[in-house]
């Protein structure tokens, strides 16, 4: 049987991890509607509805193994935001589609880090059950936006990450960078399944391991 505590966990976890990745997806739509791509708003999907984002594997299926199966890290996705990239490239060149591919990590670090300075300050004050619940929320935002920045920089297709290195490579005529991305790009969910599901993991979650460290 749950304990109290058990159930405040994961309902901060849930809410944590729906913030995280849901307001990820958000920010795609919104910094390439600001480069003149309104496919996302015209979608609705720029709508902070939880329920418009939802992706039944990666939103709730992914997270509820992980957590259940008592995985070092919980991550997931929601369903993506559509982008029309040629548009935002057109409008604002390639350092827009950069801006665009690296507009969810951004938030999600910008979130981690208001998560951790509000943390420290409840750390100063009188200690109460409402401070405790936002102390426990604070924390789990902290971790999971830290996680899923990091996941998403990773350099394998379709993550932001080699999204954001494909325009930087288009930007300074990278044409090498460039062709090793069109090579793997069909075997780059492959390559991230290996990574997850291997010792690679370590190595590659060793920066968000050490951001956490700081911000806690």
């Amino acid at each position: 049987m749950l304990s109290e505590l058990d159930i405040i966990k994961i309902l901060a976890t849930i809410v944590s991890l729906m913030i995280a990745i849901i307001g990820h997806e958000i920010m795609h739509g919104y910094v390439a509607y600001k480069y003149g791509d309104s496919t996302a708003k015209d979608a609705g999907r720029l709508s902070i509805n939880p329920i418009v984002h939802v992706d039944p594997i990666g939103t709730i299926l992914v997270p509820a193994v992980l957590y259940i199966s008592g995985a070092p890290f919980l991550f997931g996705w929601a369903k993506p935001v559509p982008v029309n990239i040629q548009t935002v490239i057109y409008n604002g060149g390639y350092k827009a589609g950069i801006a665009v591919a690296l507009a969810g990590v951004t938030y999600n670090f910008i979130l981690a880090i208001a998560a951790s300075i509000l943390l420290g300050f409840l750390e100063t004050q009188q200690h109460s059950l409402g401070s405790a619940l936002l102390a426990i929320f604070l924390m789990y935002s902290v971790i999971y936006n830290i996680v899923l920045g990091v996941f998403n920089l990773w350099p394998f297709p379709p993550l932001d990450g080699s999204n954001a290195l494909r325009f930087l490579a288009m930007q300074f005529h990278w044409q090498p960078v460039v062709n090793v991305l069109n090579k793997i790009e069909p075997v780059g969910m492959i390559l991230l399944i290996i990574v997850i599901a291997t010792p690679l993991s370590q190595w590659f979650f060793m920066p968000a391991r050490w951001l956490i460290n700081i911000l806690l």
